[in-house]
């Protein structure tokens, strides 16, 4: 659990993911027999197999969702960029770090307050366009000295064990991936050589997920991520029907086939896994995101690609929440699909 809540509480803004590189690199040191950073960022961990063995590509981005200063105003606020997908309303009164070449900056998305709200705006949904960071500056000169044009911006949040195994904390999109990445290297016991690779810039258009295959171009890739839950209040049953503490999601299909539609091969390499030790799964089939699956899947003359998720509620937000059941259930499914190689 020490680990998963460093993870969370790490910095990691698409194109800034180096303290996540930097754990990859610690954890995975003593497990690999070969650990690198290549050009794009992306960390690659290779467990050598035998010779003549397949080779297996786990995939699990490092980056998340965040701000990036694009402005400051002479009175010394913050304009800034969405880096991923964000929901507006979600940002208004957030707490959020600036991470600036002086150290982190901390700051608050302000807003008007609602005893001068006009009713007319009370129920309209503010732009991040139209968002601005406090800082405490006075003025845009004491501001540049504190934040840069281009620092990027996380949101604070804090890690929580919840009951029930459930766990809470920003970030689990896909800090939850890395995590289940690195316990698999750390266990499997196989034949076959395992590249486990922690990709950069998922959130913003699958791009180390891209690169890093066609370097490693190996028989088969899992994608490693997490998946909406559908248990909780707003979601009916048909739209979201995995849940929490069923299992890891196997991914048939995602974002209504535009991403990746999983090979035969590859879904029944997982299911078998999971039906010969009855370790818990759910099968998914989605109109919403993709991975990077669906980069990894498309590389060179194509790669069998399958993408296992752990069921999250409110991905995207500062207090996503996931059970820590799900995730070891994940590492064993995985570990025993490898081990059967």
């Amino acid at each position: 659990m020490k680990l998963m809540k460093e993870l969370s509480l790490a910095s990691g803004v698409s194109g800034f993911e180096e303290d996540i590189a930097t754990i990859l690199k610690r954890e995975l040191k003593n497990h690999s027999d070969d650990i690198e950073e290549d050009r794009m960022g992306n960390v690659i961990a290779t467990k050598k197999g035998e010779k003549g063995a397949p080779c297996i590509m786990l995939a699990s981005h490092m980056d998340e969702i965040g701000l990036m200063v694009r402005y400051i105003d002479k009175e010394g606020f913050v304009k800034f960029s969405t880096i991923g997908g964000i929901n507006d309303q979600m940002l208004i009164n957030q707490a959020v770090t600036i991470h600036g070449e002086n150290g982190k900056v901390n700051g608050v998305i302000g807003s008007k307050p609602p005893h001068i709200t006009k009713a007319s705006e009370k129920d309209k949904v503010i732009k991040a366009e139209d968002m601005f960071i406090d800082i405490g500056a006075c003025s845009d000169e004491e501001a540049c000295k504190m934040v840069s044009i281009g620092d990027p911006i996380t949101f604070k949040s804090y890690f929580e064990e919840y009951s029930n195994d459930l766990i809470m904390g920003k970030a689990l999109d896909n800090r939850v991936g890395c995590y289940v990445m690195m316990e698999v290297l750390k266990r499997v016991k196989t034949r076959a050589t395992v590249y486990g690779v922690g990709t950069v810039q998922e959130e913003v258009g699958l791009k180390g997920a891209r690169t890093s295959a066609y370097k490693l171009n190996p028989d088969m890739a899992i994608a490693l991520d997490v998946t909406l839950s559908g248990d909780h209040p707003g979601i009916k049953p048909d739209e979201v029907p995995v849940k929490i503490g069923k299992g890891p999601a196997i991914v048939l299909v995602d974002a209504g086939g535009r991403g990746i539609i999983t090979p035969k091969l590859i879904r029944d390499f997982l299911t078998e896994a999971g039906d010969k030790k009855e370790i818990d799964y759910q099968i998914e089939v989605s109109d919403g995101g993709t991975t990077d699956g669906t980069a990894i899947h498309l590389t060179k003359e194509g790669i069998p690609t399958g993408v296992v998720s752990v069921p999250t509620r409110y991905i995207h937000t500062p207090v996503s929440v996931c059970s820590f059941k799900d995730i070891e259930t994940t590492i064993n499914l995985i570990v025993e699909a490898i081990n059967s190689l």
